[in-house]
């Protein structure tokens, strides 16, 4: 919302908040926060997979007589150093030679792109980022004041020769991409287009922003190798994780892993901002990745999700109207469907609402030049019945507004 004019000086909303919309999705969440709607809308966990036996468990240990008090206190900005290790070691196990003191632990991955930009956008710089893209992504950067410049691709990710001609024409500062089942397009950049931006990353001066909340959630197909173990990445990529999507989003735990060139500047935004994650949480989620909880729950996570994707994309072709696509996503949380005929998604919206079925229209995923067409399902929080209900309704709904 604009600053009031009328407004006394002191009592005006900072100007840097004009540009940055409210999240439609967050919208959506309270929206559809009713018994009766079935919600594609939010990209949320299934809640009742999430381990309480093992956080409770966790976080009892974490309480215990010894360690208790010193798990309540003020901790080092960088993170508790147990958990920083269990980090490095996992994405050494995923291809990405990494030690503990080139992570740094931040409140989800959204407060490690928040830190991002604090260390390297000034005011009018340039970010790039595939279209469309994540959302709060784009507030992130908009709350910055930064110039957000669009690039194309396809199904098989961001397209190099754009870039190329985005770095001509713009001179970005940073390059934004979910290369694995992006959000909110499912899709996965395939191995030699990481390789060639990782290449003119290298040769422009350029950093990339590597968002991976969703890489561990494959369920088939061969893995593709992470954009930080790549050559020549180790000075350019950013690596960003999160436990939200593999673990639980209530603990707010991320991480970053960044090249030592960049790691004490993010330090500093941290502590401008919160001093520290909390230390409890970091503690506990220490404890649980140290009985291999983890992996055991990711595991079931692959094989539940994979089927729950399995059943919405078995329906969709019975749900669309005719001439309708989609992305039939490897993995991750999404679908992202286009509708046929310049249909505008954001108009089907309540009626879909009324129906009791909800999604989010795709147009707010586009830092520019938006398809009012799209709109983006998620299928990780409803079982097949459910799905197969939802997407019902949702036929009903597009139907009589044919």
């Amino acid at each position: 919302m604009p600053a009031d004019p009328a407004a006394p000086a002191s009592r005006r909303i900072a100007a840097r908040l004009a540009g940055v919309r409210s999240s439609p999705v967050r919208d959506l969440l309270a929206l559809a926060d009713r018994p009766e709607i079935i919600s594609f809308a939010g990209g949320l966990p299934a809640p009742e997979l999430f381990d309480l036996n093992g956080f409770r468990d966790a976080f009892g240990q974490a309480l215990a007589a010894a360690p208790g008090p010193g798990n309540l206190q003020y901790a080092a900005t960088e993170g508790n150093p147990r958990l920083r290790q269990q980090v490095a070691d996992r994405l050494t196990g995923r291809g990405v030679p990494t030690g503990a003191s080139d992570v740094l632990i931040t409140s989800g991955s959204q407060q490690a792109l928040t830190l991002i930009t604090t260390a390297l956008l000034d005011p009018g710089g340039v970010v790039a980022v595939e279209s469309p893209t994540y959302l709060a992504a784009l507030q992130a950067f908009r709350l910055a004041d930064a110039r957000v410049v669009p690039v194309p691709g396809d199904d098989d990710g961001l397209d190099p020769d754009a870039l190329q001609a985005t770095i001509r024409e713009h001179r970005p500062t940073l390059l934004y991409l979910v290369p694995t089942f992006a959000n909110p397009t499912g899709r996965t950049m395939s191995r030699a287009r990481r390789q060639a931006v990782v290449d003119i990353a290298a040769a422009h001066g350029l950093w990339v922003i590597e968002d991976d909340p969703y890489g561990e959630l494959r369920y088939d197909g061969p893995a593709v190798p992470l954009m930080a173990g790549l050559p020549d990445a180790r000075e350019c990529v950013l690596h960003l994780g999160s436990f939200s999507k593999i673990g639980a989003p209530g603990l707010r735990l991320g991480w970053v892993r960044a090249p030592q060139s960049l790691r004490p500047s993010l330090v500093v935004a941290k502590q401008a901002a919160d001093l520290h994650s909390s230390t409890i949480d970091q503690a506990a989620a220490a404890i649980y990745l140290d009985t291999g909880a983890l992996d055991e729950h990711v595991t079931g996570l692959r094989r539940v999700y994979g089927q729950r994707r399995d059943a919405m994309l078995a329906r969709l072709p019975s749900a669309l109207p005719a001439g309708a696509t989609w992305t039939r996503p490897a993995g991750g949380m999404f679908v992202w469907v286009t509708l046929p005929g310049g249909r505008d998604a954001a108009a089907d919206l309540p009626a879909a609402l009324d129906g009791g079925v909800a999604f989010v229209p795709g147009a707010a995923f586009f830092a520019a030049d938006p398809d009012p067409a799209t709109l983006r399902l998620s299928f990780t929080t409803h079982a097949p019945a459910v799905i197969e209900e939802g997407l019902g309704r949702l036929a009903g709904v597009l139907r009589s507004r044919s």
